[in-house]
């Protein structure tokens, strides 16, 4: 028999704070970790959301991967992109024939999904909320950003709109796109820009903010949105970032956006990014690859280049193995890649 409950798989940042809310709101949740430590502080103390927004405890239950059992119709799939092959291969067991699993992580993860468990059984989705694990059974919800979930194929069926329904419960704005792959592609340009701020030890705003590595970031950005466009996707704006503004020729537009970025990314508690935090708190590899990755491997199939990307995820890499510190002597190295009169503009 098929198990109504909603399973949380991976109840950190963000599985922790979406899944608090639906569990405050009534709704069967299980929280599903591989930290032990985790597991046991929610089962004992409930799971604690603090932060700007909202501060509230919610009773809820929770297991490690090796005690679930049983059937489920709905999964949310929470754990860093580069964990999402073993995590859907621990997670496919208890996916209902009729259920699907939906993506809350950055990257393109559904491919890697719906390899395993079949199209019919994925659901995209797209967040951009600032959240961060502080320690076990306590998650900060330190900002508002976009929350999107949408058919693979972009069909509005019966189940997407309940899907939608319930992330309303987390976030009122909630939409539901029919261009989810839109809004993933988008994500990724501005993911770029969020790795090369975690080169430096600068917040968000303050890095994306920073005169001299406009042309960099700006750079970058176009990089991505290129070759996104030259695989034919619609990219899609959200939070002040505005892909369009990153297209070739496009003048100004792309020092407007980064200015709307900078305002938007004040607004949060959540100062720095994920990136960030695994780099210089938790001393753990990054998502870079599952990141960064799928757009190099884009690029070369429609026969183009990603050199700057590349380039970014080498120096995170350097920095992940110690051969380079987070400073801004590091973002440096990425903007020698600019011709002089690029980098001068």
């Amino acid at each position: 028999m098929t198990d109504d409950t909603i399973l949380i798989w991976g109840g950190c940042a963000i599985g922790g704070t979406v899944g608090a809310y639906l569990r405050r709101a009534g709704l069967p949740v299980l929280f599903v970790d591989r930290s032990a430590e985790h597991v046991a502080a929610i089962n004992e103390h409930g799971l604690q959301i603090t932060g700007p927004i909202e501060e509230f405890t919610v009773s809820a239950e929770a297991k490690l991967p090796t005690d679930v059992r049983g059937k489920f119709k709905l999964s949310f799939l929470c754990v860093k992109a580069h964990d999402t092959a073993a995590a859907i291969d621990a997670l496919a067991p208890f996916v209902a024939e009729d259920g699907c699993v939906v993506s809350l992580q950055n990257g393109l993860n559904e491919q890697v999904i719906a390899a395993r468990i079949g199209d019919a059984r994925t659901i995209g989705a797209f967040v951009n909320f600032g959240a961060d694990y502080l320690s076990p059974g306590v998650v900060t919800y330190a900002g508002h950003g976009a929350v999107v979930v949408g058919e693979l194929n972009g069909e509005t069926t019966p189940r997407i709109q309940e899907i939608h329904r319930l992330l309303q419960v987390f976030d009122k704005k909630a939409i539901l796109t029919p261009n989810i792959w839109g809004f993933l592609w988008s994500k990724l340009a501005y993911g770029a820009l969020l790795f090369a701020t975690a080169l430096t030890n600068e917040s968000i705003a303050d890095c994306l903010a920073e005169r001299r590595f406009r042309p960099v970031l700006i750079a970058l950005a176009r990089e991505v949105v290129t070759i996104a466009t030259a695989a034919k996707i619609t990219l899609e704006p959200f939070d002040g970032f505005d892909p369009r503004a990153f297209l070739p020729n496009s003048g100004p537009a792309a020092e407007a956006s980064l200015d709307a970025l900078v305002v938007h990314n004040r607004r949060s508690a959540k100062t720095h990014s994920g990136i960030w935090r695994d780099l210089a708190v938790r001393k753990r590899k990054t998502e870079v690859e599952a990141q960064l990755g799928p757009i190099s491997v884009t690029a070369e199939k429609l026969g183009l280049k990603a050199p700057l990307t590349r380039r970014t995820a080498d120096l995170i890499h350097d920095i992940e193995d110690g051969r380079r510190p987070l400073s801004w002597d590091t973002l440096a190295e990425l903007a020698r890649m600019l011709p002089k009169e690029a980098a001068a503009s």
